[in-house]
């Protein structure tokens, strides 16, 4: 039986290694898209092939998707600072180049969209499902335009019957992750980490092995097809758990407090003056930060167990530890033995 080809954007990043290892490891011809300079060793003795593409240069675009059977795009620029032109250039037109030759090949039997939470709008919600219309004018570039690149997926999807599937997920941490969680290590050790109000309300948190799941779900079950879904841990811990297990991990104190008040009273002078000096880096606050670190993120998952059978393995514990130990290089576990290496395509 000739093998299915699954390409996966991203394929370096945290979600993408993820999701290359594990479909690979159920039989998949992987495509792993990568830039020309990218580092592959992560993928050293897996049967990867690599396909070398950039969603900055659109041309390199159509060569790289004329095989693959299912697209899994992962790829995307992420942040909370910056223009959001910048983001929507890869978020939005390269997504736009990449939809259009996909279809000219004929042969696209499903793309998995990696969305996100974040596009809906920036309020507490308790339980919030996809009924809850994505908020067009997010807090940042990143939020916004991924938001529009839903609107797109969808047009596509009327008016070309693209075979797509749209995954939320919140928060997404584990092994890899070489930005957010990291940073948060850097902050506690140096003294600089605040929590800013309560802490006691619910984080998104998403195991990237959770979201495989669901990643591999999208793709084989007929029930996805068209359809959206917000992915998560089945359990969500608080801001107080999530900050302070990773300072028990590090024996650092737990960090202390700010009024929520306060800041949301300094950020949009903070912000102000960043843009005004044309910042390029963000500043020590913003509102997407405040976002993150205030309100209550939960979202309704009952879509996703009853359609897909998504059932969430990964609890928090057990997957921030293993990020951790990655990060810090402690306890690292033993590799498992591995295949040989593909040729590059």
């Amino acid at each position: 039986m000739t093998q299915t080809n699954v390409l996966v954007t991203g394929a370096t990043g945290l979600v993408g290694r993820h999701v290359c290892c594990a479909c690979a490891a159920k039989g998949y011809n992987v495509l792993a898209m990568v830039r020309a300079n990218s580092d592959r060793s992560v993928f050293a003795g897996l049967p990867i092939n690599f396909v070398d593409a950039d969603l900055d240069r659109p041309e390199s675009l159509p060569a790289a998707i004329e095989q693959a059977d299912i697209v899994v795009h992962s790829a995307a620029k992420v942040g909370d600072w910056g223009p959001a032109e910048e983001y929507r250039a890869i978020n939005v037109v390269a997504l736009e180049h990449m939809l259009r030759a996909a279809e000219r090949t004929g042969r696209l039997k499903r793309w998995i969209q990696i969305s996100s939470l974040g596009v809906y709008p920036p309020r507490h919600h308790y339980g919030s499902d996809e009924t809850v219309q994505p908020e067009l004018h997010g807090l940042d570039g990143y939020t916004q335009t991924k938001a529009e690149a839903e609107v797109l997926l969808q047009r596509h999807m009327r008016e070309h019957g693209l075979p797509a599937v749209i995954l939320r997920p919140g928060f997404i941490y584990g092994p890899g992750d070489r930005h957010a969680i990291r940073r948060l290590v850097e902050r506690i050790e140096q003294g600089k980490m605040k929590f800013l109000g309560r802490g006691d309300r619910l984080l998104n948190n998403t195991s990237v092995e959770n979201l495989c799941d669901a990643i591999l779900l999208a793709m084989e079950n007929p029930n996805a097809l068209g359809e959206t879904f917000n992915i998560r841990d089945a359990r969500l811990v608080t801001r107080e758990e999530f900050i302070g297990t990773i300072a028990k991990y590090l024996g650092k104190p737990m960090p202390g407090r700010v009024p929520e008040a306060i800041g949301r009273t300094i950020v949009g002078p903070i912000e102000r003056i960043a843009k005004l000096r044309g910042r390029k880096t963000p500043p020590f606050l913003t509102r997407a930060q405040i976002k993150f670190m205030t309100l209550n993120l939960d979202f309704s998952i009952d879509k996703a167990r009853r359609l897909l059978g998504y059932n969430p393995r990964v609890d928090f514990q057990d997957g921030i530890l293993a990020a951790l130990d990655d990060i810090t290089g402690k306890n690292p576990k033993p590799k498992a033995p591995q295949a040989a290496v593909s040729a590059s395509v």
